[in-house]
C-alpha cells in the first residue's frame, strides 16, 4: 500500500525506476522539495523537473556536483567551516561534522546534517567522534540560521546510513537486540602500555547477519564507581526515583558523564557564586579561563565548581544521553558463525589525579561477566568492502586496533578460498607485547589468504618506524600492485595515521608512477571515485 502524503503534492523528484520502495520514493519527493525549497528561500536557483538518482546522491552527500573539500577527518574544524562559509545551511551543518562517515550517529555525515537542516532530527549531540565541538558549532549555526528550518516527515529513514533505519530491529541504533557477552581476553603482552583485548558476543539468537567491513554498536555503562562519586559530590541520594529507575541506575545506563554539556555549567552558574560562578558562565560560552575546559567531565567539573546542590531532576535534564559505541567486526561469519569478534583496546588514562576509563572499552573489558545481555546493534558497512572479485589484490594497513576489520577480511578470503593476493600492512609500539594475532596470521600466510606481511614497531629501536614508512620502503612493489587493479584499504586513527597513509600513497604515485604532485592526488581522488581506496577512521 503506498503512503498518502498529507502535505501537499509536491513534483516528482525521485523517478519511478529509482531504486527506492513506493514508501520511501514518496518521503524523498517530500524531503528534496523541502531541501529546495529552502535553497530558494537563501537565494540559490531552484532545480526544475525529475531529479535522477545520481543527483539525489549529490545531494545527500551535501553538495550539488557531489564535491565536499571539507570532507576530510584530518582537516581542523576551524578550517571546515571555512571552506563551507557562504554555503546553504545543510553543507555549513555537514562541515562541523567529525568527517568520519562512521555511522554512530545513525546516518553519515552529509545525510546527518541534512536531517537537521531540514528539521526532521533536532539532536544536536549524535557526532560521537565530533563530541562537543561539533554539538556547540552545530548549536551556534541553527541558532544563527534566519531562515525556518522547511519542515519534513519525521522519517529520517530513507536518509540514514545506508538504510539501516529501514533494515528492522538491531540494524541501527534506535533498534538494539540482546546480545551475549562471552569473554575479553587481552592480547597485549603484560608489559605492553596498552590493554588490549579480543572479545566475543554470542549474536545466534538475534537473526543478525553481517559481512566483513560491518561495524557493530553496542549500548555502554557507565562505570558505578564515577556515578557513585557524582552522586556523593551532588549530595544526592542514590535511591532517588527517576521514572522507573533510581538515579543511581539511570546514571548508569542512560546518561553521559564525560565531557560537560553547556547546559550543565549554565546551572552551575546560578547555584554557586563568586569566582566559580564566572568560571562556569565563561565555560558555558565555550571559554577556557582556566585552561582546563578539555579535561573536565562531569566528576571533575562538579567538584571543581562544588560544592553545589541541585534538583535531581533539573541535573538530569542537563545532561546528555549515554550515546552507543561503533567497532570494527574482527570475524568472519563463515569462520565463527553465529558470533562477533572485536578488537578493543581498554582505555585508562590519569588526569588530575583521578582514573578515567573509556565508557565502553573498559565496560567490555571489565564490567562483563560471561552471560551478560548487551543492547546491540549492526551498522552496514559505509563504502567499505572486500572486492566482489575474489580475484583482485587487496592492500590493508591498519596499525594497532586497526587490524580489526583486515582480520576479518583474511579469515572470510581464507573461507572462501579467494584467489587473490592480500597484503598486510600492521605495527604498534612493541614486537614482543603488541603483536596482535601473531600466530593467525602466521598461519593465514601458510594457507595462502596472507601473501604479505610488513610490520613496523614505533618503540623498538632508535628511530621511530610507522607503516607510512614501510610502504615507501616496498613503493615499487605497493605501485605495482594498484597498477594490477588492488584495492587499497586503511583503518585506524583519522587525524594522523589516515593523513599520513595518504601522503605515503601520493609519494609512491610520484616516484614510482612518474606523476607530478597534482596528478598523484587526482590519481588517489580516481581510486577513492572507483571504491578502490576505501578508509574506515576514527
Amino acid at each position: 500500500m503506498t503512503i498518502q502524503d498529507p502535505r501537499p503534492a509536491v513534483m516528482a523528484l525521485i523517478p519511478e525506476n529509482a531504486p527506492f520502495s513506493p514508501e520511501q520514493r514518496a518521503w524523498l519527493n517530500g524531503f528534496f522539495a523541502g531541501l529546495l525549497a529552502l535553497e530558494t528561500q537563501t537565494g540559490a536557483a531552484p532545480h526544475t523537473g525529475e531529479l535522477p538518482v545520481a543527483a539525489a546522491k549529490a545531494l545527500l552527500a551535501g553538495d550539488d556536483d557531489g564535491e565536499a573539500p571539507w570532507h576530510d577527518a584530518a582537516m581542523p574544524l576551524e578550517q571546515r567551516l571555512a571552506l563551507a562559509a557562504g554555503q546553504p545551511l545543510r553543507q555549513r551543518l555537514f562541515a562541523a561534522m567529525a568527517q568520519q562517515d562512521c555511522g554512530q550517529c545513525g546516518y553519515v555525515c552529509a545525510t546527518y546534517a541534512a536531517a537537521l537542516a531540514v528539521g526532521s532530527e533536532s539532536k544536536l549531540n549524535l557526532c560521537v567522534p565530533g563530541g562537543k565541538e561539533t554539538s556547540r558549532t552545530l548549536k551556534q549555526l541553527l541558532a544563527a540560521n534566519t531562515v525556518p528550518a522547511v519542515p519534513a516527515t519525521a522519517a529520517p529513514a530513507v536518509f540514514a546510513c545506508n538504510g539501516n533505519a529501514a533494515a528492522g530491529p538491531g540494524h541501527g541504533r534506535d533498534r538494539p537486540l540482546e546480545a551475549i557477552f562471552r569473554s575479553a581476553v587481552r592480547i597485549s603482552g603484560e608489559a605492553s602500555g596498552k590493554d588490549t583485548r579480543h572479545v566475543v558476543l554470542d549474536i545466534a539468537a538475534t537473526g543478525l547477519s553481517y559481512a566483513p567491513g560491518d561495524s557493530f554498536g553496542l549500548y555502554p555503562h557507565n562505570d558505578g564507581g564515577l556515578v557513585d562519586a557524582v552522586l556523593t559530590a551532588l549530595d544526592i541520594p542514590p535511591d532517588f526515583p527517576v521514572a522507573e529507575k533510581s538515579i543511581r541506575q539511570a546514571l548508569i545506563e542512560d546518561y553521559a558523564l564525560g565531557l560537560v554539556p553547556d547546559a550543565l555549567f549554565e546551572l552551575m552558574g546560578y547555584v554557586t557564586g563568586g569566582d566559580r560562578r564566572r568560571k562556569a558562565k565563561a565555560l558555558a560560552r565555550g571559554e577556557d579561563p582556566d585552561g582546563d575546559a578539555a579535561s573536565l567531565d562531569v566528576l571533575a567539573a562538579v567538584e571543581a565548581l562544588g560544592p553545589i546542590r541541585v534538583d535531581p531532576e533539573a541535573f538530569l535534564e542537563c545532561l546528555e544521553p549515554l550515546q552507543p559505541r561503533l567497532y570494527s567486526i574482527s570475524s568472519s561469519p563463515l569462520v565463527s558463525p553465529g558470533e562477533i569478534h572485536l578488537t578493543v583496546d581498554a582505555v585508562h588514562h590519569d588526569i588530575g589525579g583521578r582514573r578515567r576509563l573509556g565508557v565502553a572499552s573498559t565496560f567490555l573489558a571489565d564490567r562483563l561477566s560471561p552471560g551478560a545481555r548487551v543492547k546491540v546493534y549492526l551498522q552496514r558497512a559505509h563504502a567499505f568492502g572486500l572486492p566482489e572479485d575474489p580475484r583482485t589484490p587487496i592492500i590493508m594497513i591498519g596499525p594497532g586496533t586497526g587490524i580489526a576489520p583486515f582480520r576479518a577480511f583474511l579469515w572470510h578470503r581464507h573461507a572462501t578460498k579467494a584467489p587473490g593476493k592480500a597484503w598486510l600492512f600492521f605495527g604498534d609500539q612493541h614486537e614482543t607485547t603488541d603483536f596482535f594475532y601473531r600466530d593467525e596470521l602466521a598461519a593465514l600466510g601458510r594457507g595462502g589468504a596472507l601473501t604479505r606481511l610488513s610490520t613496523a614497531w614505533s618503540r623498538d629501536g632508535a628511530q621511530k618506524i610507522y607503516v607510512q614508512d614501510r610502504m615507501r620502503e616496498s613503493g615499487a612493489e605497493v605501485w605495482a600492485w594498484l597498477e594490477a587493479g588492488a584495492h587499497i584499504y586503511v583503518c585506524g586513527d583519522a587525524k594522523r595515521m589516515a593523513k599520513d597513509v595518504e601522503t605515503a600513497l601520493a609519494d609512491i604515485a610520484t616516484s614510482h608512477g612518474g606523476k607530478g604532485e597534482g596528478d598523484a592526488k587526482a590519481y588517489l581522488a580516481g581510486l577513492k571515485a572507483a571504491g578502490r581506496y576505501q578508509a574506515d577512521v576514527y
